[in-house]
């Protein structure tokens, strides 16, 4: 039985909703392992651990059927955010490290130091909702190193919001958005690290007529 010219493993069946991972991708990472053995020394566990350090592989399940064949059933990391730039978030807030060039959909844009991925991104599940009732889109939301929020909208304003009072200065923003009405268009940023009132930056007309370019050279 553990012989490996009578019971060689063989064959390779790769099974789950695949969006990011290919067959070719698992075959090569179990390629990596120093000896694949015969269908009955192979020790499964050593298969699921191989196939689960693939980047988008959030879980691996991994048996053997009979005569020679490896079955191997992966559920992905689902992303809903990119991550400092380089890295993603999945569902429950876990930061992976799959291609962020292979994303097949809009994902918002989170950063923050080091372990405060399952915070940002709770922050953002709250705010999004309460802008989109604006018809506005957070397109990055940043906590920086003194724990001070900054959010960039898909229009291209940017709020900075200061370390505390966070959901005040946003209800600050919301009405002032809609008492400018028309000239939205021109605001750069807004600073709302106050205790009253805030600091509006308006782009120029030069500054204006530039992006109008850039948009119809797009």
């Amino acid at each position: 039985m553990w012989d490996e010219e009578r019971l060689p493993l063989s064959q390779l069946a790769i099974q789950g909703e695949l969006r990011y991972v290919t067959p070719n991708d698992v075959q090569q990472q179990l390629a990596t392992l120093d000896h694949i053995g015969t269908f009955m020394s192979q020790d499964v566990t050593e298969l699921q651990k191989s196939a689960e350090s693939l980047p988008w592989v959030a879980h691996a399940s991994v048996r053997k059927q009979w005569p020679d064949t490896i079955k191997v059933f992966l559920v992905e990391h689902q992303p809903v955010a990119i991550w400092n730039g380089n890295g993603l978030l999945n569902l429950q807030g876990e930061v992976f490290q799959g291609d962020v060039s292979l994303l097949q959909q809009e994902v918002v844009k989170l950063y923050g130091p080091e372990a405060s991925n399952q915070q940002v991104l709770t922050v953002y599940r709250e705010l999004k909702p309460q802008f989109a009732q604006f018809g506005l889109v957070i397109s990055s939301l940043l906590l920086n190193d003194r724990r001070a929020w900054q959010i960039i909208l898909d229009n291209g304003i940017r709020l900075e919001l200061g370390k505390e009072s966070l959901q005040s200065r946003i209800a600050r923003f919301f009405m002032l958005y809609q008492q400018l009405d028309q000239t939205v268009n021109r605001i750069s940023y807004v600073d709302l690290r106050y205790d009253t009132g805030a600091a509006v930056g308006w782009y120029t007309e030069q500054e204006l007529e530039q992006e109008r370019q850039n948009d119809q050279s797009h």
